[in-house]
This record gives C-alpha cells, structure tokens and sequence, in this order.
C-alpha cells in the first residue's frame, strides 16, 4: 500500500501536513472568559510568532468567550488560527466548530458509551465540514479509556489503536482536515507511541494525517526543554511529525522560541542521521536543544549508554565541565537511562487552572530536590491531573480556587487542603511514607 500524505490548511491559510514547514503552537493560561487577558496573550503569542494558539473552551460560556476573543483580535489584525480545547463536553466541540478554526478533542471522553461517542463525533465532523474547521484527536496517554485499556493496556499499542478507530471514521466520512496527537510525559511510551501510529497510518490506513508531537507535563526550565527536544526531536529526525508545542511551566510564549530551536536543530543535522558528532551552539538554551536532539534518540534508543561532549562550543568555547555534566544527568534523566534527581510531572497550565502554577511547581522543586527518584506531579486542575499524572509517586492537584488534593499514586489521601498548607502537607506525606 501507497500512503497518501493528508495537507490543508487551517482556517484557509495555514497549510499543515504532506512536507509542510513544521508549524510550532501554544497555549494560553489564562480564564479564557477573562477576554481582556487572553486577547492580550494572544497578541503576545502573535508577536513571538506563534503559528497555532489554543484556548481552554471546557462549556458553551467558553465557546462564547472565545467568539469575543477572535473577533477582537481578527480586528486588531491578528489571524494566527485559534483552537478550542476541549475534553469532555461534546456540546461545547458542537458549538466551537462554527467559531474556532479547530477543535482540539478525544472523542472518547464524549461519552461512557462508545456507541453515543461515535455519533457525537460524527456529529462533529458533519459540523467541521459544513463550517471548514479543522479537527484535532488528541489522545494522551494518561486519558485512555477502559474500553481499550482492558483489550491492550495503558501502553503505546493502546494509543494507536485508540486514534486508529476515530482515524477510520474520519476516512469513512471522507472528513480530511484532521490532525492527530499522542502525547505522553515518559519520553520512551510517546515516541513509541508515535511510532506505531505512523507504520499503523502508512501501512493499513493508506493515508498520513498530519501529527502534532508534544511531551505532556514536561516541566519547566532546562528540564522541560530537554525533555521536550528528546520526544520532538526523535521523531522530527525520522521525519515524523507536522506540528509541535513544547509544553512548559512558564509563561506560554517562552514555548514558542524553545519550539523553533527544535525545529533549526533537525534542520541543521542535530540528529543521529544528521553526521554530527558535536555541537556548535550560540547558547546555553541552544546548546541544551541541539545536544538532546543529537544524543537524545540514540539513548532513548539504548543504542548508546553515554556519550562525549568533547568537540562540542558555546559561543566557540568550550562546555565548562560542570555544565556539561548537569546536562548529561538530565538528559540521562529525560531518556530514563539513569535517574540523578527526581522526576517531575507538571503540567503547563490554561484556563482552568485556579493557583499560581508555575511558582508553586518551582517551590515544589525547591523543597523536594533531595527525593532522588521519586516521581512528583504538579497538575493545574483535576480535569486532566489525575490521568495525566497516573505514573507519578506523589500529586499536587488544583482542586478549586484556592484548594489542592494531595494524591498517593492514584490514590486522593488529602483533599481540599489550603493552598497555602498543601507544600507543607506533600513534604509530611512523602516523609511519613519514607519512615513506614
């Protein structure tokens, strides 16, 4: 079987898909019925050069905030294609097809049923059709459902399969404006994941919808970076991939300069097809990118245990050795080859997160650094946290303005807390489980 590549254009002028230039997107994390803020981020996104700008749209009140917010910033000339974030409502993805230029959705939160969810997604895609609006399936590995997890597992095969059933749909209904995501925040299950989607897509699907990679959950700082560079940036080197979003506890337009040196580190041959052997880099952020795109894939792949730095410049010097060693243990770290500090999840925040996310995670890392090996979650809210954070060993979960609940694996042993008391309250926790 031939493959056909699927490429159209978002709202009419973005192409994606079939050798297009990788489009690098974001996400607000503001109330996106606080139109005055998320109009003013929007036009930051914008002006960092954000090719896709997706807004939380959890009801019909959002899908109504989100008309306001593109027709104030359609006026103030801004047209970068908007995208309604949606999980579980099928009648806000319904709503938001005659005003987002697309609709980020899994179908399979549309219902527990899944017979109700087929309809509900065919409903929607009549919709995009009539409206020309675009439809993302995006599947994360902590929001399988039970229906496929008892056939397969919470396991990469298991996402595959899942995006395959909705992937058919759209074929039968000759709906084509589709991209697809697996994300996941274990770097080896979403590369994998992507993978087997890709072979499943070229080799019985007969056609290949645009992807858009992202590692969930990935943090912030120089951690977020790598190990968003090592997901991306093994499959961009294999050629897999359309469009990407580094996801980061940070401000959301620091994820759009950290996309693009992605994107210019394949591009320059900073992969393991690409012959190098060093890196030359201007920067450490560049530095960090390009040697986790060069190195990344090759651990992640047990093909090489470590790997040498010498050769290697920032701004034409050498790497100072003590960089150069904090680099290696977080790549490592980020390729689950050795782990040197604790993992983190943390998600990067949007509209329905109720506390200040990004100096809460940082606080967090402050006071844990010492828990070598443990998992910790940071998660904005419970409509994803709880999934999202189904491998961590301890989970800090927005639960309402001003409230956290604490969880022990899957498990809630503390619910409702003061925000303020919950840092206080995760450190007793994991001491008092230490001690049994």
């Amino acid at each position: 079987m031939v493959a056909s590549p699927v490429s159209f254009r978002i709202a009419g002028r973005v192409p994606i898909g079939g050798g297009q230039p990788i489009l690098v997107q974001t996400m607000c994390n503001t109330s996106t019925d606080d139109i005055a803020a998320s109009v003013a981020q929007c036009r930051a996104m914008a002006a960092a050069g954000a090719d896709l700008i997706r807004l939380t749209t959890q009801g019909l009140k959002q899908v109504e905030s989100l008309r306001e917010i593109k027709r104030q910033l359609r006026a103030g000339g801004i047209d970068t294609p908007l995208v309604a974030d949606i999980h579980f409502l099928a009648d806000a993805a319904l709503a938001a097809a005659s005003v987002a230029d697309k609709v980020r959705i899994n179908p399979g939160n549309f219902a527990k049923e899944h017979e109700v969810a087929c309809a509900k997604f065919r409903e929607l895609i009549a919709l995009c059709k009539q409206n020309g609006t675009a439809i993302r399936i995006g599947l994360n590995h902590g929001s399988l459902g039970e229906r496929i997890t008892q056939r397969y597992g919470a396991t990469p095969l298991a996402m595959k399969e899942a995006v395959m059933e909705w992937l058919r749909m759209c074929v039968e209904e000759d709906f084509f404006n589709v991209v697809v995501s697996l994300k996941a925040s274990n770097t080896i299950v979403m590369v994998e994941a992507y993978r087997l989607l890709y072979a499943a897509m070229r080799d019985e699907l007969g056609y290949l919808f645009p992807l858009h990679l992202g590692v969930t959950e990935a943090g912030g700082g120089e951690e977020g970076r790598i190990k968003s560079a090592v997901g991306i940036g093994t499959l961009l080197g294999e050629g897999i991939g359309d469009t990407i979003r580094v996801s980061l506890t940070e401000d959301p337009v620091h994820e759009i300069p950290a996309g693009r040196l992605i994107v210019a580190a394949i591009a320059a041959g900073y992969s393991p097809r690409g012959g190098r052997s060093c890196v030359e880099a201007d920067d450490w952020n560049d530095f960090i990118i390009k040697g986790s795109c060069l190195w990344g894939p090759s651990l992640l792949d047990k093909k090489i245990d470590d790997f040498s730095l010498a050769g290697s410049t920032i701004g034409g010097q050498p790497v100072p050795a003590e960089d150069g060693e904090r680099f290696r243990d977080m790549l490592l770290q980020a390729c689950r080859r050795r782990f040197t500090r604790p993992e983190y999840i943390a998600c990067p925040g949007c509209g329905r997160t109720l506390y200040d996310l990004e100096s809460t995670f940082n606080e967090v890392k402050r006071r844990t650094s010492h828990l070598v090996g443990l998992k910790i979650a940071v998660m904005g809210c419970v409509v994803n946290g709880p999934g999202e954070m189904a491998d961590a060993d301890y989970g800090y979960v927005g639960e309402g303005r001003g409230h956290v609940t604490l969880y022990r694996g899957k498990t809630p042993v503390l619910r409702y807390i003061p925000q303020e008391e919950a840092i206080d309250k995760l450190l007793e926790l994991i001491e008092n489980d230490r001690k049994n």
